[in-house]
């Protein structure tokens, strides 16, 4: 079973720098309790996601900052993603600023290509917006 605090916990540690917002216990729990949301965890990281219908959405990906670069931010997706097809999921979604470069990186390591954007989506730390791109893997094309 997910413990929100733990999850609240790690994604306060890895989101923690100005203009991020780590979400609260609280949250954790009402995501978690929804139908369809579920978290693949590791020691120092966890993906939470959502499946509906043959969609799954990549909620957030959180790595304690100590323990990244050790690829634990990989296997997390591609587990979630393994989970994610074992539950109907054809095609996988999820938000990532522009200019974060490391989880841009990550994503595409994984597959995952630019499917359209969202113009000011984000908040920035100086007041202004940050785009988002919108970044899908078709996982019936993986199929034999």
């Amino acid at each position: 079973m997910t413990a929100p605090a733990r999850l609240a916990s790690i994604h306060a540690e890895a989101f923690d720098q100005p203009g991020e917002t780590p979400w609260s216990e609280a949250a954790f729990a009402d995501l978690l309790a929804q139908t369809g949301v579920f978290a693949v965890e590791a020691p120092d990281g966890f993906i939470l996601m959502r499946t509906v219908a043959d969609e799954a959405e990549i909620l957030t990906l959180a790595v304690r900052p100590a323990a990244r670069r050790g690829g634990q931010g990989v296997r997390l997706v591609g587990e979630g993603v393994l989970a994610a097809a074992a539950r109907g999921a054809g095609r996988v979604f999820l938000e990532v600023a522009e200019d974060n470069a490391a989880a841009r990186a990550l994503y595409a390591r994984a597959g995952f290509a630019e499917a359209g954007r969202r113009p000011g989506y984000y908040a920035a730390a100086d007041g202004g917006r940050r785009d988002a791109l919108l970044l899908a893997l078709n996982l019936t094309a993986r199929l034999p």
